[in-house]
Protein backbone atom coordinates (compact mmCIF):
# COMPACT_ATOMS: atom_id res chain seq x y z
CA UNK A 1 0.00 0.00 0.00
CA UNK A 2 1.33 3.93 -0.61
CA UNK A 3 0.59 6.98 0.64
CA UNK A 4 -0.56 9.30 -1.85
CA UNK A 5 -1.56 12.12 0.11
CA UNK A 6 -1.08 13.31 3.35
CA UNK A 7 -2.52 16.61 5.26
CA UNK A 8 -3.21 17.75 8.47
CA UNK A 9 -6.65 15.60 9.31
CA UNK A 10 -6.40 13.65 5.76
CA UNK A 11 -4.40 10.58 4.06
CA UNK A 12 -5.39 8.79 1.17
CA UNK A 13 -3.95 5.24 0.94
CA UNK A 14 -4.36 3.40 -2.58
CA UNK A 15 -6.67 5.86 -3.57
CA UNK A 16 -8.95 5.78 0.07
CA UNK A 17 -9.17 8.65 1.63
CA UNK A 18 -8.94 8.60 6.17
CA UNK A 19 -9.69 11.13 8.31
CA UNK A 20 -8.57 9.33 11.34
CA UNK A 21 -5.69 7.85 12.27
CA UNK A 22 -4.44 4.13 10.84
CA UNK A 23 -1.85 1.65 10.72
CA UNK A 24 -0.72 0.02 7.95
CA UNK A 25 1.00 -3.42 7.72
CA UNK A 26 1.57 -5.97 5.00
CA UNK A 27 -0.35 -4.53 2.48
CA UNK A 28 -3.53 -3.79 5.47
CA UNK A 29 -5.28 -1.15 6.23
CA UNK A 30 -6.03 -0.69 10.09
CA UNK A 31 -8.52 2.25 9.86
CA UNK A 32 -10.07 4.47 13.07
CA UNK A 33 -6.85 3.82 14.58
CA UNK A 34 -6.74 5.11 18.52
CA UNK A 35 -4.41 5.34 21.32
CA UNK A 36 -4.95 3.93 24.74
CA UNK A 37 -3.72 7.34 26.07
CA UNK A 38 -4.25 9.50 23.47
CA UNK A 39 -1.05 11.47 22.09
CA UNK A 40 1.11 8.51 24.53
CA UNK A 41 1.89 5.35 21.54
CA UNK A 42 2.33 2.40 24.13
CA UNK A 43 3.23 -1.04 23.12
CA UNK A 44 0.08 -1.97 23.50
CA UNK A 45 -1.84 0.21 21.32
CA UNK A 46 0.59 -1.72 18.06
CA UNK A 47 -1.79 -4.90 18.00
CA UNK A 48 -1.54 -5.13 14.29
CA UNK A 49 1.98 -4.07 14.12
CA UNK A 50 3.23 -7.07 16.62
CA UNK A 51 1.00 -9.27 14.96
CA UNK A 52 2.82 -8.84 11.98
CA UNK A 53 6.35 -7.76 12.71
CA UNK A 54 7.59 -6.25 9.92
CA UNK A 55 11.41 -5.11 10.13
CA UNK A 56 10.59 -1.72 10.62
CA UNK A 57 7.98 0.34 12.09
CA UNK A 58 7.60 3.90 11.07
CA UNK A 59 5.67 6.48 13.17
CA UNK A 60 4.02 9.45 12.11
CA UNK A 61 3.77 11.87 15.10
CA UNK A 62 1.41 14.03 13.91
CA UNK A 63 1.86 17.11 11.69
CA UNK A 64 3.57 19.14 14.80
CA UNK A 65 4.90 16.30 16.28
CA UNK A 66 2.54 15.80 19.97
CA UNK A 67 1.81 11.75 19.96
CA UNK A 68 4.68 11.25 21.78
CA UNK A 69 6.22 7.28 21.75
CA UNK A 70 6.26 6.34 25.76
CA UNK A 71 9.52 5.58 27.49
CA UNK A 72 10.77 2.11 26.43
CA UNK A 73 8.72 1.73 23.64
CA UNK A 74 11.70 1.73 21.12
CA UNK A 75 13.39 -1.21 23.42
CA UNK A 76 9.98 -3.33 23.55
CA UNK A 77 9.81 -2.96 19.52
CA UNK A 78 13.49 -4.15 19.56
CA UNK A 79 13.34 -6.77 21.61
CA UNK A 80 10.80 -8.49 19.25
CA UNK A 81 12.82 -8.02 16.27
CA UNK A 82 10.79 -4.57 15.15
CA UNK A 83 13.04 -1.40 14.68
CA UNK A 84 11.32 2.04 15.15
CA UNK A 85 11.61 5.31 13.24
CA UNK A 86 9.51 8.48 14.66
CA UNK A 87 9.15 11.79 12.80
CA UNK A 88 6.37 14.04 12.08
CA UNK A 89 4.17 12.60 10.25
CA UNK A 90 4.44 14.22 6.79
CA UNK A 91 8.00 13.11 7.18
CA UNK A 92 6.84 9.86 8.23
CA UNK A 93 4.88 9.27 5.22
CA UNK A 94 7.78 10.51 2.68
CA UNK A 95 10.32 7.80 4.88
CA UNK A 96 7.34 4.90 4.68
CA UNK A 97 6.85 5.50 0.80
CA UNK A 98 10.57 5.42 0.26
CA UNK A 99 11.07 2.23 2.38
CA UNK A 100 7.90 0.47 0.69
CA UNK A 101 8.82 -2.33 -1.75
CA UNK A 102 12.58 -2.27 -0.36
CA UNK A 103 12.01 -3.36 3.40
CA UNK A 104 9.20 -5.00 5.39
CA UNK A 105 7.60 -2.03 6.78
CA UNK A 106 4.90 -0.69 9.04
CA UNK A 107 2.93 2.46 9.09
CA UNK A 108 1.63 3.76 12.21
CA UNK A 109 0.46 7.45 11.73
CA UNK A 110 -1.08 10.35 13.96
CA UNK A 111 -3.18 12.49 11.55
CA UNK A 112 -3.36 16.01 13.36
CA UNK A 113 -1.56 17.67 15.88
Amino acid sequence: MSVDEYEYGRIVIDGREERNDVILTDDTLHANWWRAEGHALQLDDLEPVLETRPELLVVGTGTSGNMRPAPGLEEALSERGIAMEAYRSPDAVERYNQLRGQADVALAIHLTC
